[in-house]
C-alpha cells in the first residue's frame, strides 16, 4: 500500500496532502473490499503519517484524522469470539511434534506475537527472553517481546542447532504456509484454528489469570488503546463467571 502511496504523492512535500485527498486515494485502493480491509488500510497510512511526525517533529495535522475518514473507514463490527481455553492450547501445542511448528505456535500463544512478526523474526532479534521485533504494524520503530525461559531457551536452541545466521530468518516460509501449519494443529483437535486465535488465548488467558490490562495492552499485544484490547479477549461462560465469583470470594 505504501508503495501505491508513494507513486501518488512521492513528489509532493508531505504536509501539502489534504485530508480529502487522502480520503479519494483510501477510497480508490480499498474500493468494494470488506470494512475490516478498509479500516486495516487507513490504520496503516494513518500509522505511516504518525510515525513520520514524530520521527521529524513535524508540525501538521495527520489528514487520515479528519471525521469523514474516521467514519467511512471506522472499524468493523466484531462480535464476541469464543477463545480457545488453556487446556485445548496445551495439548494442542505439547502434542507438536515438529520443533519449528511448535515454536511458531508457542511465540503466539504464548507471547502474543502476530504471525507476521514471528516469520519476519532473524537471530540479530533474540536477546535472552526479548525478542525485538522490526518495523512493527505500530508504525514506531521498534518494539519489544518478552518470553518466557523456556521459550527462549528452546528458540536459542533451534537456532543454534540449525546453524542459522544472525541475519537470517529463523522461520524462512511463507505466511500462507504458516498458516497451515496452524490449521493442521488444530484440527488434531476438531477445531478451526488460524495464528489470531492463539494471539487473542495469549491475552485472554494473561486477563483471566489475574494481569492487569494495561500490561495486557501495551505489553503482550503491544496496542495504542484499551479499546482494541478489549475486542479480543474472549467472552465469559456463565460457569467460569460462577467459578470465578466462588475464587474471589471464598
Amino acid at each position: 500500500m505504501l508503495g501505491q502511496f508513494t507513486e501518488e504523492f512521492g513528489r509532493r512535500r508531505i504536509d501539502s496532502i489534504t485530508s480529502e485527498e487522502t480520503f479519494s486515494f483510501l477510497a480508490f485502493l480499498t474500493g468494494a473490499k470488506k470494512q475490516s480491509t478498509r479500516y486495516s488500510r487507513c490504520a496503516h497510512l494513518r500509522a505511516f503519517f504518525n510515525h513520520i511526525l514524530d520521527r521529524y517533529q513535524l508540525n501538521f495535522t495527520n489528514p487520515c484524522d479528519s471525521l469523514i475518514i474516521k467514519r467511512v473507514f471506522r472499524p468493523a463490527r466484531i462480535g464476541i469470539r469464543t477463545v480457545v481455553g488453556r487446556e485445548t492450547v496445551d495439548e494442542i501445542i505439547y502434542t507438536t511434534l515438529k520443533i519449528r511448528d511448535r515454536l511458531i505456535m508457542e511465540l503466539q500463544a504464548r507471547a502474543g506475537m502476530r504471525i507476521g512478526e514471528v516469520l519476519k523474526l532473524t537471530g540479530n532479534d533474540i536477546d535472552s527472553v526479548k525478542v525485538t521485533i522490526r518495523n512493527p504494524k505500530s508504525g514506531r520503530e521498534q518494539e519489544t517481546v518478552f518470553l518466557t525461559r523456556r521459550i527462549s531457551e528452546r528458540l536459542r536452541n533451534y537456532i543454534s542447532d540449525r546453524n542459522i545466521g544472525s541475519d537470517e530468518r529463523i522461520f524462512p516460509m511463507s505466511y500462507n504456509g504458516a498458516r497451515l501449519v496452524v490449521k493442521r494443529a488444530g484440527r488434531s483437535r476438531g477445531l478451526n484454528l488460524t495464528p489470531h486465535d492463539l494471539r487473542r488465548h495469549a491475552a485472554t488467558f494473561a486477563s483471566r489469570s489475574g494481569v492487569p490490562l494495561e500490561v495486557v495492552s501495551k505489553i503482550i499485544l503491544r496496542h495504542r488503546n484499551l479499546s482494541t484490547t478489549q475486542r479480543y479477549l474472549g467472552k465469559v461462560s456463565e460457569s467460569e463467571a460462577a467459578s470465578w465469583i466462588d475464587r474471589i470470594y471464598e
